[in-house]
Order: C-alpha cells, then structure tokens, then sequence
C-alpha cells in the first residue's frame, strides 16, 4: 500500500478511532472526568482525531516533519490547559494500540513509523521564540503596535503605523516588518495560552480594518497585464496572510481577485477563467487540509479553462516542509510576499520562453 492509499484510509478512519481512543483514555484514567468534566472528554475525542488527521496527512505527503512539528504545537498548546506531557503521551500510545488492533495490516507499519516519531516529540522541551523583536527592522514599532492591539487600543495602533509612514516607511515595510510579525506572535501567545481566542480574534480583525484603511494610499486603479487569483483551500479560516500577499502583488503592478476563504473549488476554477488569470495562489494553514489542496491542484490542471495558469501555494504546513509544494502538485512556493511575486513572475518568464522556443519550432 502507498503512502497516499494509506493516508486516505486513516483519514476516512479517524472518526470512529478517535472514539475508542478516548473511551480507552478515560478508563485508564479516571481522573480525566474530575479533573476536566464531561466537556473533557469531547475535547479529547477531538484531540485524538485532530492527531490522527495530522498524521494521516504526513503520511499521504510523504513529510514526518508535519506530525513531529504538530505534536510540539500541540504539547504546548494543552499545557495552557493543564494537560500535561505525560497525558499527550498516553494518549498518542493509546492511538499506537488502537491502529496495531484496528487498522489495516497492509499500511500498519508505515503509519506507527510516523507515530512514533510523533511519541517520541513529546519527550522533548520545546521554547517557542517569539516573532516580535526591537533588533529586527521596525521592531519598536511592531511591539508597540502589537501592545496596542493586545491592549484593544485599535485607533492608537492605527495611529502608530501612520507615523511610521509619515516618517517615510513604505506600506510594504509595513506588511513584512509590522502586520506579519505580530500575526504571527499573536497566533504564538494564544498557543501559549496568553491571550483568549476573542483577543486573537480582535486583533485580527483590526489589522484587517487598518489594511483596509491603508488601501486608498496605494491602490493601483489602471488595469494591469499580470493577473492573480488568491483563495485559501477547503474550509480554511485562516486568510490575512493571503489577503496581504495578493496586496503586495497589486503593488507589484498585478491585477489580483483575491477570493479568501470558503470558496467552492469549482466556483475559484470559473473566477480562474473569468478573469484570465496567470497564476493563482492557494493557501494552507492547517495541515489536515493538505489532501484538498492537492484535489484542488489536480482540478484546475485538468480543467481545459484553467490547465495552464500557474500555481502556487503556501503556509504553515509548507513552511515546515519546503519542497512539500512538490508532493502536492504546484509550480512553487514562497515562505513570504515578496518571495511569492518574485517566483511568479520567474514561473510566467519561463512559460513565455517556452511558448517562444515552441513557436520557433513549429
């Protein structure tokens, strides 16, 4: 059985598993029910079946690093909630005996080989650095901004990032060094239990409103000859990142339809054809939503409409694996905007040179 047979097979699989893995957990510790109530075990049963979606997901790619990386995320995220090391332990054994009794004998070792790299993260400490630093350029500015945010002071970090304009910062200074710096440690310090998810929810959303904001400043109106269309996969939430890559893409003299999330993948194929578009970008936060992305890739490959415009993809799962964009399908990836507009434009320079040569053929 391949890699990707296997994986399919867990993922359909991973509901009723995460279900006799909690009933497993809690007889084996009959505490969990005193220490977390009734609402801890559902909690449980989503945890277990989040861990095996991970990890079906890193077999189908063929990338052990994806489940290593969500284990210590995940280690640290429980801890905020009191479940310790050891509880996350038992738990990813108790999945280990389940899948040796339930699942099928033909994909059995290849899916404990990954699980046990996952068993054997959670022996380890792991400190997550912060993405927040006065060294870095525009640093003072990130953390009072960030503060600002934190502090629900919407209008005082508006005001923060209008003097740093004022004082002669580019708006796409502003996207790399202020707004991804601090989405990214407010994503930290909720994992880290710091924050609430209405706090993270709050500064998001005001970021979004000061981007909006800053739109007349720069907004390119003229038509342009490069075209993107930007949509996040599947159900995914998560689309700051996307929004603020399509931007500096208009700003690098691109049309862009940015779509955000929730978007049918046959209604991002008819928004491909509509609006002629060269290169679409697909974004990936959560690791378990890689299996649509390459669906969605082998969608718009075999569209007659849409089998020649490029693809890109990114986020978190493919910051951790930098040739995953390979596995899934795509033309590239890029860990930021700037990389992004950068491989674009190379991806349709050397689609044009190719036309030319077989042109010339002909």
């Amino acid at each position: 059985m391949t890699h990707q047979e296997a994986g399919e097979r867990l993922l359909k699989a991973a509901g009723e598993l995460a279900d006799k893995i909690t009933e497993k957990q809690y007889t084996l510790q009959p505490d969990l029910l005193e220490r977390f109530g009734e609402n801890g075990r559902m909690r449980t049963q989503q945890d277990s079946q989040y861990s095996l979606n991970y990890l079906a997901e890193s077999v189908l790619v063929k990338s052990p690093n994806l489940f290593t990386h969500y284990i210590s995320w995940l280690k640290t995220l429980l801890a905020g909630y009191h479940v310790s090391a050891d509880d996350l332990a038992i738990n990813l054994n108790l999945i280990k005996e389940t899948l040796e009794e339930e699942f099928d004998d033909a994909s059995k070792s290849l899916v404990l080989d990954y699980l046990e790299m996952g068993i054997y993260q959670t022996q380890h400490h792991d400190v997550a650095q912060g993405f927040v630093n006065e060294s870095l350029p525009y640093g003072h500015a990130a953390k009072s901004y960030l503060q600002a945010l934190l502090d629900s002071r919407r209008q005082e970090a508006f005001g923060i990032i209008e003097a740093e304009l004022e004082s002669g910062a580019s708006i796409r200074d502003i996207y790399r060094y202020i707004f991804q710096p601090t989405q990214y440690e407010i994503g930290r310090l909720w994992q880290l239990s710091q924050i609430s998810v209405a706090q993270e929810h709050f500064c998001t959303a005001a970021t979004q409103a000061i981007i909006s904001r800053l739109y007349p400043r720069w907004l390119i109106h003229e038509p342009q000859q490069k075209k993107l269309v930007a949509a996040c996969v599947g159900s995914e939430q998560h689309e700051i990142g996307l929004r603020m890559l399509a931007d500096v893409f208009e700003m690098e003299g691109w049309d862009t339809y940015y779509l955000g999330a929730n978007v049918p993948n046959g209604s991002l194929l008819e928004a491909i054809e509509r609006h002629q578009g060269d290169v679409v970008a697909i974004s990936v936060t959560m690791t378990f939503h890689l299996h649509l992305a390459k669906e969605l890739i082998h969608m718009i490959r075999n569209h007659p409409a849409t089998s020649h415009v490029k693809i890109m993809v990114g986020g978190y799962p493919f910051n951790i694996d930098p040739e995953l964009w390979r596995t899934v399908g795509a033309d590239g990836y890029a860990p930021g905007a700037d990389e992004a507009v950068a491989i674009a434009e190379s991806l349709l320079a050397q689609q044009s040179a190719n036309c030319n040569v077989g042109m010339i053929r002909e």
